[in-house]
C-alpha cells in the first residue's frame, strides 16, 4: 500500500497556495497522497475514500454558521448580528460585515480561503490520472472542484491552482477571472458527461447530471462579472431546462421542502447537522425537546428585508395576510406541544409563545416580543427580527440536528430561468415568476422587472447563501441598508474580498484587490 513518508513535506507544498494555521478542516489524512522524498505525487491511495472526504469537508464548511456562510449572507440586507450586551460583540467581527467595514485581518476571509482552496487541491489529486479513479469518481471531483473554485473566483476575483505533481518549489499559477471562469465551465462539462442522472430521491446527497447543469447555469448567469462579455442567456435556459428534465420542479409546502424527505425541489443536499440554521435564531428562553438550553439569541433579519413579504409590517401571526414564504409565529390559540412547540417559522416579530400557548419572556422577565427596530451596537435581548428556515420540529419529534441541508434547490433555477429570460432569452419571465408565486401563496405580479426580480429571489432562498452573489449581479451589493457605514455605500471595492496577507506571503503571483 502506497504511505505517506513525510507529512511536513507535504504541508509545506501546500502552503504555497493557501495557509494551514485556522481549521481543524485542512488537516492533512495519510490517504490523501504520496509523496516522497523530492516531494513527487504518485497519487491517491484510495480514491473513494479521497472523495467521500472531499464531500464531508465541502459540506460541513457550508454548515458553519461563520466563515463562508457569514461572508456570503451577513455581509447582505438579509442577515444582520447585533451585538446584545455581552453577547455577539466578538470585537466587531459581526458588525463589520453587515456595515461593509470588514478589513484585510478579518478571521473569516482567512479560513473561508483555505477552506476552497485546500478543496480545489483535493479535487485535482483524485483527478489527476496517478489516482487511477473511475471515469464517476473524477467526474464528482471535477463538479466539487468546479463548486469550490467557483467561490474562490466569485469572492475573491482570482482562483490560484496547484497541479497534483507540482513540488513544493513550485508557486501556484492564478487564474484571472476569465481564466477561472473558463476552466469552471469545462470542469463542468466534463461533470455533466461524466455523472449519473439522479432524479428527485435520497441520492440527491452526491453530484449528478441535474447538479452539475444547475451549477453551470448559475456560473454562466453571472459571468459578465468574471469575462466583461453579456452572459449567453439562451444556456442558461437549457441547463434549467435540462435540471428540469431530470425529474425536479417546484413542489407545494415551502417549510416541508427543509424537512430530510424526499421532494421534487431539492437538486443536491448535503449531509450536515442544520443546528446552527435553528439556533442561532432563538431567544435563550426558547427551546425545544432536543435543545432544552435554548437559543443562541443572534442572527436577525433589517426589517426593510421583513417588507418584502406580503403581510402585517407588525406581526407575522396567523391571519397577518401573510405569503406562506414568511411563515408565521405560533400564539396562545395555535401553539403545540406535539407539532411546533410554540416556535415560529420564517420571520420571528411579536410576542413570542412556549409549546403550550404561555406568553415567553426574557432573561430579566420582560415580554419576549421582538421588534422590527434594534441598534446594531446596543440592542437588547428582544430587539430585531429573527429568522429560522429550518425548523426543530422535522415530523418525528426529534432529531433537530438532522443531516440534511439543502445545497441547490430547483426555485432556485427556476428563478434563474426566468431571470434569463427577463435579461433577453426567449420565454415569459412574468410567466415564470407568477407560476412560484401562486404555489407560495402570494399575489400575482402584472410584469416583472429586474427590481422585482432581485425581491423575489430574496423571498423565495433567504439564507441559503447565494444572496451577496444575487446582489452583486444586480448591482446592489453597495447599495445602501440600515446600519451600512455610509463611506462604503456605492464603494465598488467592496464587491470582492481582500486576499488574505498570508496567502499574499506564500504566493507572489496573487495580487492585492483593489481599495485593499
Amino acid at each position: 500500500m502506497k504511505k505517506l513518508k513525510n507529512i511536513k513535506l507535504i504541508a509545506l507544498s501546500l502552503m504555497a497556495m493557501f495557509t494551514m494555521n485556522s481549521c481543524s478542516d485542512l488537516e492533512i489524512e495519510a490517504t490523501d497522497s504520496v509523496i516522497k522524498g523530492a516531494l513527487i505525487f504518485e497519487g491517491v491511495a484510495n480514491p473513494a475514500e479521497a472523495l467521500s472526504g472531499l464531500y464531508g469537508q465541502t459540506w460541513g464548511m457550508l454548515g458553519d454558521q461563520a466563515n463562508f456562510f457569514a461572508l456570503n449572507e451577513v455581509t447582505t440586507d438579509e442577515q444582520v448580528i447585533p451585538t446584545r450586551g455581552s453577547d455577539w460583540g466578538d470585537n466587531g467581527l459581526w458588525r463589520s460585515l453587515h456595515a461593509h467595514t470588514w478589513k484585510i485581518d478579518h478571521g473569516f476571509l482567512l479560513t473561508t480561503w483555505n477552506q476552497l482552496n485546500e478543496k480545489v487541491l483535493k479535487a485535482t489529486e483524485i483527478i489527476d490520472p496517478l489516482s487511477n479513479a473511475s471515469s464517476q469518481q473524477i467526474a464528482e471531483a471535477k463538479f466539487l472542484r468546479a463548486f469550490n473554485m467557483y467561490f474562490v473566483l466569485d469572492m475573491w476575483g482570482q482562483a490560484p491552482f496547484r497541479n497534483a505533481t507540482d513540488g513544493a518549489s513550485v508557486t501556484p499559477s492564478v487564474f484571472s477571472a476569465s481564466e477561472a471562469y473558463d476552466f469552471i465551465i469545462n470542469d463542468l462539462n466534463d461533470a455533466i458527461a461524466g455523472l449519473p442522472n439522479i432524479g428527485p430521491s435520497s441520492e440527491t446527497k452526491g453530484a449528478s447530471k441535474a447538479a452539475a447543469n444547475f451549477l453551470k447555469a448559475k456560473v454562466i448567469l453571472n459571468s459578465e462579472r468574471y469575462t466583461g462579455s453579456e452572459p449567453n442567456y439562451n444556456e442558461v435556459i437549457s441547463a434549467v431546462d435540462a435540471v428540469e428534465s431530470a425529474g425536479f420542479g417546484l413542489q407545494a409546502g415551502y417549510f416541508d421542502l427543509f424537512l430530510p424527505s424526499v421532494d421534487t425541489e431539492t437538486v443536491l443536499y448535503g449531509e450536515i447537522g442544520i443546528g446552527n440554521r435553528i439556533w442561532n435564531g432563538m431567544h435563550y428562553n426558547i427551546v425545544s425537546p432536543d435543545n432544552g438550553g435554548g437559543g443562541w439569541n443572534g442572527f436577525s433579519t433589517l426589517a426593510e428585508f421583513y417588507d418584502l413579504f406580503e403581510g402585517d409590517a407588525n406581526q407575522n401571526y396567523v391571519g397577518s395576510g401573510q405569503e406562506e414564504r414568511r411563515g408565521f409565529v405560533p400564539d396562545a390559540s395555535n401553539a403545540d406541544a406535539n407539532t411546533n412547540y410554540g416556535i415560529g417559522y420564517g420571520f420571528l416579530i411579536g410576542q413570542q409563545y412556549d409549546a403550550n400557548g404561555n406568553p415567553l419572556s426574557d432573561r430579566a422577565g420582560n415580554p419576549l416580543d421582538f421588534t422590527r427596530d434594534f441598534d446594531l451596537q446596543n440592542s437588547s435581548e428582544t430587539q430585531a427580527i429573527r429568522v429560522i428556515k429550518y425548523h426543530p420540529y422535522d415530523g418525528s419529534g426529534s432529531a433537530s440536528f438532522r443531516a440534511h441541508e439543502i445545497i441547490l434547490r430547483f426555485a432556485d433555477a427556476h428563478l434563474m430561468r426566468a431571470e434569463a429570460m427577463l435579461r433577453g432569452g426567449g420565454g415569459s419571465a412574468t410567466a415564470e415568476v407568477n407560476e412560484l408565486r401562486a404555489l407560495r401563496g402570494a399575489s400575482p405580479l402584472p410584469s416583472v422587472s429586474l427590481d422585482d426580480m432581485i425581491d423575489e429571489r430574496g423571498r423565495e432562498l433567504y439564507v441559503e447563501f447565494f444572496r451577496r452573489n444575487d446582489l452583486l449581479r444586480f448591482d446592489q451589493f453597495t447599495k445602501n441598508w440600515e446600519f451600512k457605514d455610509p463611506a462604503s455605500v456605492g464603494d465598488t471595492t467592496r464587491n470582492l474580498f481582500p486576499i488574505p496577507l498570508d496567502a499574499l506571503i506564500s504566493n507572489p503571483n496573487l495580487v492585492q484587490n483593489p481599495g485593499y
